[in-house]
């Protein structure tokens, strides 16, 4: 049963279709399996139950966008605001043209290259081997194995902090590497991706060439968050890593990967603090051996506690 106090905190905040939870635990939604809880949870019904929500909300109180929380790590304390998880509502992918999609804020990078590959649609087959939703994407300008989102997009539809909702041509999102101008606030709800013909079975081998690249790779069966850190100009970040001597470095229940350096591993009771921590760690080491500072390509959100 909820308390008095969220009971009245739930009331002070504007009506909804969907689902809002006040002080739900983050952990069990993001990869890492650890940290903080949201001061509320917001899991729209459709775009306009988000665009309503905000257009009424004080805009004193943050936002933020969660997707498979694959790339994130949420610090202990949790997110005060509001976290908008885009659900099913959202994860649905369609083809638009012979070689264009139009894709939810909360489909998968699997879901969208393998509908693209059964429309004949070529291009998109890098999106397989990302672990996070369109939305991410978008924001983040996710990429691997030689592509970007930038190569793709053609458009996106985003609903503002104020509740508007407006289409974004690719050039207004300012894309470089591993970034956007994206609003602070702003929630992608679909995306337009477009590619180029191509047969399913070529595009299925291609998919299947970088499944099996990433599994050799990359420890996907660990609580991990991804690529730790950006790749620096003329370099890779995983190499700078192993070669400052961090290969399976470990503080608290936090992890340096021994198959992948460029990945931290949650080993099964690590705190958001130990797995920052570490990677602060291992930035500092590879700047005392090599000169390079590195960037954090995992988002860090929330309150240390």
């Amino acid at each position: 049963m909820e308390s008095a106090g969220v009971t009245t905190a739930l009331a002070s905040l504007p009506p909804v279709r969907g689902s809002l939870k006040a002080g739900a635990s983050l952990a069990p939604l993001v990869w890492f399996k650890a940290g903080g809880a949201a001061q509320w949870l917001f899991e729209p019904k459709d775009a306009e139950d988000l665009s309503d929500f905000l257009a009424h909300l004080d805009p004193a109180i943050p936002v933020m966008a969660l997707g498979l929380g694959s790339n994130l790590i949420v610090r202990d304390g949790g997110v005060p605001g509001v976290v908008v998880r885009l659900g099913k509502p959202f994860a649905k992918v369609e083809q638009a043209d012979a070689t264009t999609l139009r894709c939810g804020g909360g489909a998968s990078g699997i879901l969208v290259s393998s509908t693209a590959r059964d429309a004949g649609i070529a291009g998109m087959e890098f999106l397989r081997s990302i672990p996070g939703t369109v939305g991410g994407f978008v924001r983040m300008n996710g990429g691997a194995y030689g592509r970007e989102t930038c190569d793709i997009l053609v458009e996106c539809d985003v609903i503002l902090r104020s509740g508007d909702r407006v289409t974004l041509p690719l050039d207004a999102l300012g894309y470089t590497y591993r970034h956007s101008s994206l609003p602070e606030g702003a929630v992608v709800v679909s995306a337009l991706f477009r590619g180029v013909p191509g047969e399913p079975a070529e595009i299925q081998t291609e998919m299947d060439r970088i499944a099996a690249a990433r599994e050799e790779s990359q420890p996907l069966r660990s609580k991990t968050g991804g690529s730790t850190f950006k790749n620096p100009e003329g370099h890779k970040a995983w190499a700078l890593v192993d070669e400052a001597g961090c290969r399976g470095l470990q503080l608290g229940g936090a992890q340096v990967s021994q198959k992948h350096t460029n990945f931290l591993l949650n080993l099964g009771d690590a705190s958001s603090a130990d797995i920052e921590a570490l990677g602060e760690e291992v930035r500092r080491r590879v700047k005392a051996k090599s000169g390079i500072e590195l960037e954090w390509e995992i988002q860090r959100v929330g309150v240390k506690r």
